[in-house]
């Protein structure tokens, strides 16, 4: 049997505000970019960041989103459906979606598309995605 080949995806989450919390992320081991998600709030839909743990994670296209961009879709979270890794620079572009930059501030990830795309290309190859979600 042949293996697939396999991202892994690892989320290191390491500033927590009131309003966000701001992570590494690392691809393969190395040091990828950062991400932003909202804050804990006990898994609520749309206001929580998703729990910690390891995910699968799927290429996924609709059409019916403003700008009609593949996503990358984090399955089998629990009590949550359609969590998403996807662009967006602030708190207030997630509804417990994970934003990805290049850069980060407090409650802000920067360069969102760029590292979004630059992403989307190096998982090109890879047929099965891993993510696993840490908190330091």
């Amino acid at each position: 049997m042949i293996e697939k080949p396999k991202a892994s995806l690892l989320l290191i989450r390491d500033t927590f505000t009131d309003k966000s919390v701001v992570s590494k992320l690392y691809l393969n081991g190395e040091f990828y970019g950062h991400t932003l998600e909202l804050p804990w709030n006990d898994n609520k839909k749309g206001i929580s960041c998703i729990p910690k743990g390891v995910y699968e994670v799927k290429k996924r296209h609709t059409e019916k989103s403003k700008y009609k961009y593949e996503h990358l879709h984090i399955l089998d979270v629990r009590d949550r459906e359609l969590i998403l890794m996807h662009i967006g620079n602030y708190p207030k572009n997630s509804k417990g979606c994970i934003l990805l930059g290049n850069t980060r501030a407090l409650n802000f990830v920067g360069e969102s598309r760029k590292a979004f795309y630059r992403l989307m290309y190096d998982l090109g190859s890879f047929e099965e995605i891993e993510l696993i979600i840490k908190n330091r």
